[in-house]
C-alpha cells in the first residue's frame, strides 16, 4: 500500500484497500471502475467516517463534481467521477414552484441551465424540459434530476451529503424516511441546534457538521450530538492555529474535512493544485471536498 510521508495510506490504491478491508468495496472494481462504495446501512456509514489513525483519505465531490461536459448536481457527473475514483458527493436540494425537490445550487436557472429566472417560478414539468450546462456554460443533453431520483440511484454506489438550501427540514426528514435512505444520505448542519432537530426525528442520521472552532465543538457536546454520527467541516484551508480543534475531533473519533472548492481548486496550474491537495492530506486532514474530485484522486495517487 502506498503511504504518505507520515506513514498513512494515500491515493486511490490506498483508499481501495482500506475500503475492501472494511467490507465496503468490491475488490473487482480495482480493475478499472466503477468504484462504488457499497455502503447500505447506518452502521456502515458511521464506520466509514469514524477516525482511525492510518486511514486513507476520502474524497468528496462538491456539487457532485464539475467536469467539462458534465453538469454540476447531475447524476451523470457523479457517475463519471465514480468511474475514476471512490467518492461521496455534496449536492444542493432546492424546491420547484410545485414543491418538488430537485438539485440546483443557485436560486436562478441562468448559470447552469437553458432556462432563465428563479427556479421557484418553474414547475417540475417545466424544469424537466430544460437542459443543463457544464462549468464552462456549454449546453449538454442532461436534465435536472429530482432529489428522489438521485437518492434511489446512489444506493449502494455512493454517499450523498445534502447541503442546506431552501428545502424545509421537515420535507428532508420525510423523504429520507420514506426512501429508507439514512444508510447512504447525510445532512449538512451549520450548528448544533439544526443537528438536534434532525436527530430527534431520525436518531441514526449522519451529519456533515460545521465545526470550525472550539466554541462550535463545545456546542455539539452540550447539545448531546453523538460524535459517532458526525463528519466535521472545518473550513476551506488547513490552519496551524486550529491544531487543538483538529486533535480534539480525532480524539472523539471524528474525521474532519477541508473544502478546497473556494481555495486550492482555483490555483492556476494542475501541478500547483496537486501539491496543495497533497499538502492538505500530509497535514492530517481526513477528507478533501473539491469541485474536481478526479484531479484530487490523481494527485493523491502520485
Amino acid at each position: 500500500m502506498e503511504k504518505d510521508t507520515f506513514g498513512r495510506p494515500c491515493g486511490r490504491s490506498g483508499l481501495l484497500l482500506w475500503l475492501c478491508l472494511l467490507g465496503f468495496f468490491e475488490l473487482s472494481a480495482q480493475d478499472g471502475g466503477p468504484y462504488y462504495l457499497g455502503i447500505l446501512s447506518t452502521d456502515q456509514l458511521q464506520a466509514f467516517f469514524q477516525y482511525r489513525e492510518g486511514d486513507a483519505p476520502i474524497i468528496s465531490g462538491h456539487r457532485g463534481g464539475m467536469v467539462p461536459g458534465m453538469p454540476e448536481n447531475s447524476i451523470e457527473a457523479m457517475e463519471f467521477t465514480l468511474q475514476h475514483t471512490p467518492a461521496f458527493f455534496e449536492i444542493d436540494p432546492r424546491l420547484t414552484k410545485d414543491s418538488i425537490i430537485v438539485l440546483m445550487h443557485d436560486v436562478t436557472l441562468d448559470r447552469t441551465t437553458s432556462g432563465t429566472g428563479k427556479l421557484s417560478d418553474y414547475t417540475w414539468e417545466e424544469v424537466k424540459g430544460l437542459r443543463l450546462k457544464d462549468k464552462f456554460g456549454q449546453l449538454t443533453d442532461y436534465k435536472m434530476p429530482s432529489l428522489e431520483e438521485v437518492i434511489v440511484w446512489a444506493r449502494g454506489k455512493t454517499i450523498l451529503n445534502l447541503d442546506r438550501k431552501d428545502v424545509p427540514p421537515d420535507m428532508t426528514v420525510e423523504l429520507i424516511k420514506r426512501l429508507d435512505a439514512a444508510g447512504h444520505v447525510m445532512v449538512t448542519v451549520h450548528n448544533a441546534r439544526q443537528a438536534r432537530f434532525y436527530l430527534d426525528r431520525i436518531p441514526e442520521i449522519m451529519f456533515s457538521a460545521f465545526v470550525r472552532n472550539l466554541d462550535e465543538f463545545n456546542s455539539y457536546v452540550e447539545a448531546g450530538i453523538p460524535w459517532s454520527q458526525v463528519m466535521a467541516y472545518v473550513g476551506p484551508e488547513w490552519n496551524e492555529g486550529k491544531k487543538e480543534l483538529y486533535d480534539k475531533l480525532h480524539q472523539v473519533g471524528v474525521k474532519y474535512m477541508i473544502s478546497t472548492a473556494p481555495s486550492a481548486d482555483h490555483l492556476e496550474t494542475p501541478e500547483g493544485r496537486a501539491e496543495a491537495y497533497r499538502t492538505i492530506i500530509r497535514s492530517g486532514t481526513d477528507v478533501i471536498e473539491s469541485d474536481i474530485p478526479i484531479e484530487v484522486a490523481r494527485a493523491l495517487d502520485e
